[in-house]
């Protein structure tokens, strides 16, 4: 009850009205929709030791610095932000829950890495609008195909997974990922910068071994068609020499 009482004393302030904003009750920080860019040290220092489920949707984190100071946390719903650097997760052998849905991860051999080192009894993942994930949802371009070989990557490396995205992880799909999983990696091709001399104008200066034309006025080579034609009745001495003569 004193606990309860020292936070509500903490409790974040709304920033539109100036009435207190209570995001916490019985173990659960609800702190959605209010448009941080990462994590309010007054949610750190009022609740942290105490909460057990921490929801940070819908803001603009860009970052979850302080996450390490939630060591009780088993669900941490981080949905609708801009989050994608995945070394920022800190390790937590009590997660359970981790919702990434619609952020900014591009790699996924990194994200599921990162994943797999910090939460190792993770038993919920899902990774939806991601574009790491290849959810026809948010890249139409995928198909079927490519989806479910993400499912069979994911689960090889996470096997204590229960439930990937929006459904439930089948015994097929296991018994599939241990045969192939380790192959389904999923590949994006690499964006390259074109080199700096193919945006050159084409006349640029450039080495060549011919020497260049220093004026309109210098002489050129003229190609055409030579409309005489040698009949064989010029120059024809040397039908009349002689053996003795060479």
């Amino acid at each position: 009850m004193a606990g309860s009482t020292a936070a509500s004393s903490n409790a974040p302030k709304d920033d539109q009205n100036g009435t207190v904003y209570e995001p916490y009750r019985n173990g659960d920080i609800s702190y959605v929709g209010r448009e941080c860019q990462s994590i309010p040290d007054r949610l750190v220092h009022a609740y942290a030791f105490a909460a057990v489920r921490l929801d940070l949707s819908f803001n603009r984190l860009c970052t979850i610095k302080g996450i390490e100071h939630f060591i009780q946390l088993t669900e941490l719903v981080l949905d609708n932000n801009v989050l994608s650097d995945p070394s920022e997760f800190r390790f937590n052998s009590q997660l359970k829950t981790l919702s990434l849905n619609k952020n900014c991860f591009e790699n996924l051999d990194f994200l599921i890495s990162s994943i797999e080192q910090c939460y190792p009894t993770l038993t919920f993942l899902s990774l939806l609008g991601n574009p790491a994930c290849p959810d026809q949802i948010t890249n139409p371009d995928k198909d079927d195909d490519d989806y479910q070989r993400y499912r069979y990557y994911v689960i090889h490396k996470l096997r204590q997974l229960r439930f990937l995205d929006s459904r439930a992880i089948t015994a097929s799909e296991r018994r599939e990922s241990r045969r192939v999983g380790a192959f389904m990696k999923v590949a994006r091709p690499r964006m390259y910068e074109a080199p700096t001399w193919a945006e050159e104008p084409e006349d640029a200066n450039r080495f060549t071994p011919l020497p260049a034309l220093s004026s309109g006025s210098q002489k050129k080579t003229v190609y055409g068609v030579l409309k005489y034609k040698y009949t064989g009745k010029h120059s024809e001495g040397n039908r009349f020499i002689r053996n003795d003569q060479l």
